[in-house]
């Protein structure tokens, strides 16, 4: 269960969400996409279109020119006894080909969509369909998503407790702004809402699901409008993986000069560890993701490191308290040469 934090205007968030459905078609496999919001209709209308091997190369080789770029400029500008030193890499990890890569810009093609099985929930649709109904306490909205989860992992052969004759496969589900209003939820309206538990009610039987079936699960949420940090205490501690997005747009960071390659950070709170009664940390905390023209990348984050006059006071400021927050070796030497990508 991967729960990721919507940023404020919700534009990055929503493209992870496409990242991961996009994967799942051209891995073949089953999709269950619902959402309040949005119809699951356009939502696989919208997926980003795969990249093949030779042009995924050309944009890194596009890439590694703009990099050798940044390269002759830093080296004007770092003294010249820095210049020896061995640079630290931009990824976390050495680069390995994993998964597939996605144009941003062109949308997947409608026959490969059409070749992909899968199963939508649109709440509004299911609401008019069935009489109001209220199971456990919990939001009627919920209780309707797990109820057709269920029902998808046990008729499709998704069940893992159960064994199916038939070729096994995986079922990606994808939950779109789930604690928002519009699945009647009051989490996100005051501190002290009404119904407090319908959201860890439905993570726990979701959670109870994902583990005796072969499935994963996204969910975004609008954790900046939950205000009661009790509550949100409690969903991560539902969830196994826990990614924050923190956009850039309309704050200050967006116009420092310091942060002018990004987009945002990526704030990575919980990873999944399994058979353990612990969650696991991540030692890496300063990571950003910027999107180009074509990819969506992720890459440790990148201080400039002239204090020149040009530089504003508040900018200095700025830099002290960012190597502060950001783990031992920052990387104000790092040079974007490697990048992940969902």
């Amino acid at each position: 269960l991967v729960f990721t934090e919507e940023d404020k205007y919700g534009l990055y968030s929503n493209l992870l969400f496409k990242y991961f459905l996009a994967e799942g078609i051209v891995c073949g496999h089953d999709l269950f996409v619902a959402s309040a919001k949005e119809h699951p209709d356009n939502i696989l209308k919208e997926l980003p279109a795969p990249l093949l091997d030779g042009t995924y190369g050309k944009e890194l080789g596009d890439e590694a020119a703009a990099v050798k770029s940044e390269d002759f400029q830093d080296s004007m500008k770092i003294a010249w006894r820095y210049q020896n030193l061995p640079k630290m890499e931009a990824s976390p990890t050495t680069y390995t080909k994993f998964g597939h890569y996605y144009d941003v810009s062109k949308k997947m093609s409608p026959e490969l969509c059409q070749s992909a099985k899968w199963h939508s929930f649109y709440l509004h649709e299911e609401l008019s369909f069935e009489p109001k109904m209220k199971t456990c306490n919990m939001n009627s909205g919920y209780a309707r998503l797990l109820q057709s989860i269920q029902r998808i992992i046990s008729q499709e052969g998704f069940d893992g407790s159960d064994p199916q004759k038939k070729q096994r496969n995986v079922l990606r589900i994808g939950i779109q702004s789930l604690g928002s209003i519009l699945w009647g939820d009051d989490v996100c309206c005051n501190d002290t809402p009404e119904d407090t538990h319908s959201l860890t009610k439905f993570l726990y039987v979701l959670r109870g699901l994902l583990r005796k079936s072969l499935s994963a699960c996204i969910i975004t949420v609008p954790a900046h409008l939950i205000q009661n940090k009790a509550i949100m205490e409690r969903v991560t501690n539902l969830s196994d993986m826990v990614v924050g997005l923190e956009s850039f747009i309309g704050s200050e960071r967006e116009t420092n000069p310091l942060y002018k390659d990004y987009h945002g950070l990526v704030h990575v709170h919980q990873i999944p560890r399994l058979n353990s009664l612990i969650c696991d940390v991540s030692d890496t905390k300063d990571l950003a993701f910027r999107l180009k023209r074509k990819l969506f990348t992720i890459e440790r984050l990148h201080l400039p490191p002239d204090l020149s006059d040009t530089v504003s006071r508040a900018s200095k400021q700025d830099l002290a308290g960012s190597a502060k927050l950001l783990s031992s070796g920052c990387g104000a030497m790092a040079i974007g040469k490697k990048h992940l990508d969902f």
